[in-house]
């Protein structure tokens, strides 16, 4: 294999691998930002867990974020939660330094 082809190679594997750690730092945010989003709705146990489930899936919905955004404003407006679109994009912003310290540490 020449060197070209070796450094080509090289890349691509890191690409594939920044793109899974992407992955699961997004998936992880989104677990973290839908267990807090359960507290502010008075779940707990069993129901923030299925709760977290529903924000992780609701991501494969769209690119970007807006999909989980959506989905959890949503929600709070039909809890009567009482949080803004800027105070839950705060939240995903701290969530996802959280999950990647957690995946990292993996």
């Amino acid at each position: 294999m020449s060197t070209f082809s070796e450094r080509e190679k090289a890349f691509e594997d890191k690409y594939k691998h920044d793109q899974e750690l992407q992955f699961k730092v997004e998936a992880r945010r989104n677990k973290l930002v839908g267990l807090w989003a359960a507290e502010q709705m008075g779940l707990s146990g069993g129901d923030a867990d299925a709760y977290a489930k529903e924000v992780v899936m609701a991501d494969m919905e769209e690119p970007g974020d807006d999909d989980v955004k959506r989905k959890i404003l949503a929600d709070f407006s039909e809890k009567s939660v009482n949080i803004s679109a800027h105070q839950l994009d705060k939240k995903m912003e701290e969530m996802i330094a959280a999950a990647k310290e957690q995946v990292m540490a993996e």
